[in-house]
């Protein structure tokens, strides 16, 4: 049997020469409020594991604005996908203006550029979304979260994946589109642009904004999480191996096998942005990882999920097996 892979890496400090480049080091993020306080997070681990990294001048934050965060107007879907959120940020770091960059893990494209990998995963938050409550719901039942929604309501979202699970559940509900960061869309939802929201669970707990609104958290098995949610990855050129070895250091083996299932699956199905894909892998208390994995319509008339388990140690094979058996159940024109 498999033993279950470590949630840490444990209290041993790290040791690393900084001398041996130059400093600062410039850590590349989105300007959003929660791009920078996952960075912030990042740089705190970093310190922790290494304390000759402790002094405050030893990283420098350079916000930079993606083409994702500067249309706020149209979905993802419409002007190129979600490798918009690091675009900018790749080719800062691949020209070295950046030493290595923090994003969401659910905002990376499954294959990044030629030359920049992904340095490490951190330990991941809670992946689960959350149904965020407006002024018109119903008190929240956490038996039935779906009905605090009142016949035809108004619910916002960007997200495909949200839209067509919701859809499929209540095809009463009418979808409009709410861009702009977490506070953003919590302020349209107050002012009465929609009834209800969907956000990841993870991005209110950084930002502690998970009490300032009625909110009901969704289940995996009722709402299938973006593949990567809650998880903060750090990429980095192939080629700086003396940053590849530190990242390593903070590296936590269970966000990295769930993260390499997820991925794997999004892989294999090849979806583009329109396509409504979930998938949420978790280690079980016997040292196995059982990996959920949801393909849909936009629309929600048809949506498919299937689950997999198997050894952690084959994430990566598991993922794949998953995402070619929900290609397999799905009609050829949910990936056209």
């Amino acid at each position: 049997m498999n033993k279950p892979l470590s949630p840490s890496v444990g209290s041993r400090a790290i040791a690393v020469k900084p001398h041996t480049r130059e400093l600062p080091l410039r850590v590349g993020t989105r300007g959003s409020p929660l791009a920078l306080a996952q960075t912030r997070f990042f740089l705190s681990q970093l310190r922790t594991f290494c304390p000759v990294l402790r002094s405050l001048d030893v990283f420098e934050e350079h916000a930079i604005r993606t083409t994702g965060d500067l249309v706020q107007d149209r979905r993802l879907a419409d002007i190129g996908g979600k490798g918009l959120f690091a675009k900018e940020i790749h080719e800062a770091l691949a020209d070295g203006r950046i030493d290595f960059a923090v994003h969401s893990l659910k905002d990376l494209e499954t294959h990044l550029p030629d030359g920049i990998v992904l340095g490490c995963t951190l330990r991941r938050e809670d992946a689960r979304d959350v149904l965020i409550l407006g002024p018109r719901c119903f008190p929240p039942d956490s038996a039935d979260p779906i009905s605090a929604l009142p016949w035809n309501a108004v619910c916002g979202t960007s997200s495909v994946r949200r839209q067509a699970q919701l859809l499929h559940m209540r095809p009463d509900l009418r979808v409009v589109t709410l861009r702009g960061n977490v506070q953003t869309r919590i302020d349209k939802l107050t002012s009465g642009v929609c009834d209800a929201t969907l956000l990841a669970l993870a991005g209110l707990r950084r930002l502690a904004l998970v009490d300032t609104q009625p909110c009901i958290v969704l289940e995996p098995e009722m709402m299938v999480p973006a593949a990567g949610q809650g998880i903060i990855g750090v990429t980095v050129r192939a080629d700086d191996t003396e940053l590849r070895e530190l990242l390593a250091a903070i590296e936590d083996p269970e966000a990295r096998a769930v993260a390499t299932a997820e991925r794997a699956m999004l892989a294999s199905l090849d979806g583009s942005c329109r396509t409504p894909i979930g998938g949420y892998a978790r280690l079980l208390p016997n040292g196995e990882l059982s990996l959920i994995g949801m393909v849909a319509r936009a629309d929600g008339s048809f949506l498919s999920r299937r689950s997999l388990q198997g050894p952690a140690s084959e994430a990566a094979a598991i993922g794949t097996e998953l995402g070619n058996a929900l290609r397999a159940d799905s009609p050829d024109d949910i990936f056209a």
